[in-house]
């Protein structure tokens, strides 16, 4: 079983691979961790770190729908996560692999960016690791935010949307995965 949880930087993905791994003792992959890898081993790799992240996407899926793809083929379990994984993606996969996948996608509503900026977003991004300061002002967060919404309702996917408690409603995305888990008999240990 394949668990892919995308979204834009600072919704908690990592946070939830982290605490989905303890759960149920699956190992994560960072995305991330793959980009600056690939930048940090070779420079002239086609991309950099502060290229447009659609970009930097496109030129790193191929690598990621391929171990996506072997892990399932191998019967192993696996969390994917990160903001290089966008929604129109997972629909590269086909029949056999799709049933092997889960995948949830989180965002931001324009208005809890607004309410929570400073005093929950930004403060809580370095939870699970260490980042720099933000540098982004929040009306290019709100735009990111926006456009991600859009592609994944055009793209029809399981996208969850904290609009004023992000505690509680995270927990959606938790009991999703876990039922689906659970009715679908995907995990195998």
């Amino acid at each position: 079983m394949i668990l892919l949880i995308g979204g834009n930087s600072c919704t908690g993905k990592t946070l939830m691979s982290q605490k989905l791994l303890e759960q149920y003792n699956m190992p994560y992959f960072s995305i991330d961790h793959l980009k600056m890898g690939l930048y940090r081993s070779h420079p002239n790799c086609g991309f950099t770190p502060l290229d447009d992240p659609m970009y930097i996407a496109k030129k790193i899926w191929p690598i990621v729908k391929e171990m996506v793809m072997t892990a399932i083929e191998n019967d192993q379990n696996m969390i994917v996560e990160g903001c290089y994984l966008f929604p129109d993606m997972v629909k590269e996969f086909e029949g056999a692999y799709l049933n092997k996948i889960i995948s949830v996608f989180l965002g931001f509503s324009s208005q809890y960016i607004k309410d929570n900026f400073e005093s929950s977003i930004i403060k809580h991004a370095g939870s699970i690791e260490s980042r720099g300061p933000e540098e982004r002002p929040i009306s290019q967060f709100v735009s990111e935010h926006d456009d991600f919404r859009r592609r994944c309702i055009d793209s029809q996917v399981n996208y969850f949307e904290i609009i004023q408690d992000y505690e509680k409603e995270i927990l959606k995305v938790y009991n999703f995965i876990d039922h689906e888990i659970k009715h679908r008999g995907l995990l195998k240990i």
